[in-house]
């Protein structure tokens, strides 16, 4: 496979004196009434003008000739080419591409919305210009079809697939390099460097998000709850063996119970507390 080669072309300036010295000629020939000087000259400063290229920075200028490449001119400035080479820019800077949220399925078959945002540039000219038809639509084109694919490897949460180790919504560092490699490797040939990419809009699908969302209150709701519970727990635990060590009171197992169906209820309720005051005794 061919790859860039650099080309050496020649400085414009000098070329733009040259041309200066065929207009004296065509001065001079007008002056002696010699007309086959002055065509000549005007045929030349047509020539040498066609040959002229300015080259901005982060610009490349890739040549061919009939057919054949060249080379490419990646240094800046005011240069002359063969005036029969055929010239084509294409520029180095870095571009963005945002790409269009798509709707996929993910590793358990749950659709979801994905976007994407991926920085580019192209490394390789004669890959760019000559390995693929359109090198831009190109990079688009590939960038979905990596991204659809990275979807479909991971599930959006480990709700319905707890051993999962790496989620869509959870792990952004390890999805954005898994989605980096792959552009990369379906872009190298055609000669893209990529920058950086990453996931840029993920969430459920309008169709599945409402009985999502609820789904994740509800498991927040109980692991909220099964927190509250192991610390009231730990709570009367602590509170019946500070009674026993100081014998503040002796509690049978009913009274104990009694107590601990209290406290529990207490420490678990989601409002205060309204505590009855028992004027009597213990057994009333």
């Amino acid at each position: 496979m061919k790859k860039e080669k650099t080309f050496n072309a020649l400085s414009g300036y000098i070329f733009l004196i040259l041309q200066l010295a065929f207009i004296s000629i065509i001065i001079i020939s007008a002056v002696n009434e010699k007309p086959g000087y002055a065509v000549i000259s005007s045929f030349l400063i047509i020539l040498t003008a066609i040959g002229f290229t300015v080259i901005n920075p982060n610009e490349s200028v890739v040549l061919t000739l009939f057919g054949a490449y060249k080379g490419t001119i990646r240094e800046n400035g005011f240069f002359w080419t063969n005036p029969f080479f055929l010239k084509k820019k294409i520029s180095l800077r870095a571009r963005n591409f945002i790409s269009e949220t798509i709707k996929v399925n993910d590793k358990v078959g749950n659709p979801v919305m994905i976007g994407m945002v991926l920085v580019w540039k192209v490394s390789d000219t004669f890959k760019a210009l000559f390995e693929v038809d359109a090198y831009e639509k190109f990079v688009v084109v590939q960038s979905e079809a990596a991204l659809r694919k990275l979807a479909g490897l991971y599930p959006y949460d480990n709700f319905e697939d707890e051993s999962a180790t790496i989620t869509l919504r959870v792990s952004g560092d390890e999805v954005n390099s898994k989605l980096e490699d792959e552009i990369k490797e379906r872009l190298a040939i055609a000669g893209i460097e990529v920058v950086e990419s990453r996931i840029n809009h993920l969430a459920y699908a309008s169709e599945i998000a409402s009985s999502m969302l609820r789904r994740q209150q509800a498991t927040a709701i109980i692991a909220a709850r099964s927190k509250i519970v192991e610390g009231a727990v730990g709570m009367v635990e602590a509170a019946l063996d500070s009674l026993s060590k100081k014998k503040i009171v002796e509690l049978d197992d009913e009274r104990k119970a009694a107590m601990v169906s209290n406290l529990l209820v207490v420490l678990c309720s989601e409002e205060s507390a309204r505590p009855v005051i028992n004027a009597g005794t213990l057994n009333t």
